[in-house]
């Protein structure tokens, strides 16, 4: 409209356009660096909020309030001064942008000006002509606050993009031939592992063992020496770096996810309990399991009775991450949603560190009686746990120090020998 009322004039807008365009440009390119040093800043806030939030009754029993006010005051700090920074380079270009529409504004009564004193424009023409400017003006005003909201969302966008744009790098065949034979037998051959990223040595050096169905088999070893890795391979949590792992004579590689992780049940370190009643909670192991699936289940982990001694029994509500139940209590429910699944391979990750110790013996003849066939493995920190396991595994450093029963490994393992007389405190005949 600008153009057809005054092609003369238009050319001040002709000048205005790409300018406030290049300024947009630089806008954008300046300011993004800046916007993805402010949202790393905000992730460390939020981070100290929610360790703070998690850890807030070992703070109060540690009485470190001030130490978290200090951590906190830190990294908000550090947010304040990114934000400042970004919001000050920022602050440029929108004072940028009206000053050059407003400089157009002068040119246009300026070259007006001229144009009515020497007769060949309207007033009229001027008038209108501003107003198109005005306009103009706040459009690309509202324009270029639409691209300051897009730096800061484009910030982002490309932090969540490199989440999604993780591709899953599992392969598996879609159709494998099951030996029914080998159902529950788990196999290592000289399987080596280290975690993605790290350039540190190998948690798993050429491990190499094998477990038939229905053995008990026990693994000990020192903090980090690699024993929760180890059966992180079993349901393929992660995939070995080299060599092979094996479940039912199958390597776990060829295996879908999903069939394989249906014949094992992991009751994991960390302990997990979801909001809702004991029954939902049991019932995770197995959707349509029954009551009396479950209530055998319980039994079997030595929960029945507390659970009945529950102010609703199985339908006693469970708080956030079963915050109304002790360690020893949740990590029996724990048990309990892996025992109905009815698996073929069981995986106790450290499982029974707050149960006593009869008690985990009534679990382990329990789970014994009740699934003669099936294959368990007991990683414990306890000897008394894997004691009077059929084979026992003593990891060291990643690697394998000894396999073999009690009795074989205080004759053959010096490094079972020493955990055994530092926890039961007998002298080694």
């Amino acid at each position: 409209m600008a153009t057809r009322l005054n092609p003369h004039l238009a050319v001040v807008l002709a000048i205005v356009v790409p300018i406030v365009g290049i300024l947009i440009v630089i806008n954008m390119r300046v300011g993004f660096p800046y916007f993805i040093k402010v949202q790393k800043a905000l992730d460390r806030v939020n981070g100290v909020i929610r360790e703070y939030l998690t850890g807030v009754r070992v703070v109060k029993a540690f009485n470190r309030f001030d130490y978290e006010m200090n951590k906190f005051n830190s990294a908000n700090k550090e947010f304040q001064d990114k934000s400042v920074t970004a919001m000050r380079v920022m602050a440029v270009f929108s004072p940028g942008i009206m000053l050059t529409v407003n400089f157009g504004i002068v040119a246009v009564l300026w070259l007006g000006g001229l144009g009515v004193s020497s007769g060949q424009m309207q007033v009229g023409h001027i008038i209108a002509f501003i107003n198109y400017m005005t306009q103009i003006l706040f459009s690309l005003m509202i324009i270029s606050i639409v691209f300051n909201m897009f730096v800061r969302a484009r910030a982002s966008a490309e932090r969540i993009g490199e989440v999604f744009s993780q591709e899953n790098s599992m392969e598996w065949k879609e159709h494998i031939e099951e030996n029914t034979a080998a159902a529950g037998r788990i196999d290592f051959e000289n399987v080596s592992f280290s975690y993605k990223g790290t350039l540190e040595q190998p948690v798993l050096k050429n491990i190499t063992f094998t477990c038939l169905q229905g053995e008990t088999v026990g693994i000990i070893g020192s903090t980090g020496s690699g024993k929760s890795s180890l059966v992180s391979l079993i349901p393929r949590f992660y995939d070995a770096t080299s060599g092979s792992v094996k479940v039912g004579g199958a390597d776990v590689r060829q295996i879908n996810p999903k069939r394989l992780r249906e014949k094992i049940a992991v009751v994991p370190q960390k302990m997990m309990l979801f909001t809702g009643t004991i029954v939902e909670n049991i019932r995770w192991g197995k959707e349509d399991a029954g009551f009396e699936d479950i209530e055998q289940a319980a039994k079997i982990a030595q929960a029945h009775e507390f659970i009945l001694s529950s102010p609703e029994g199985y339908q006693t509500t469970i708080g956030q991450a079963g915050v109304n139940f002790s360690g020893g209590q949740k990590q029996r429910m724990s048990i309990a949603r892996a025992v109905v699944r009815n698996p073929e391979i069981l995986i106790l990750d450290d499982c029974t560190s707050a149960v006593d110790v009869a008690t985990e013996a009534k679990i382990k003849q329990s789970i014994k009686k009740y699934a003669n066939k099936l294959t368990c493995l007991i990683i414990a920190q306890r000897i008394t746990s894997v004691i009077d396991a059929d084979k026992i595994i003593v990891l060291d450093n990643g690697e394998i120090a000894g396999i073999g029963t009690h009795e074989e490994l205080m004759e053959s393992c010096e490094i079972y020998r020493e955990i055994f007389q530092s926890q039961l405190g007998k002298e080694v005949q």
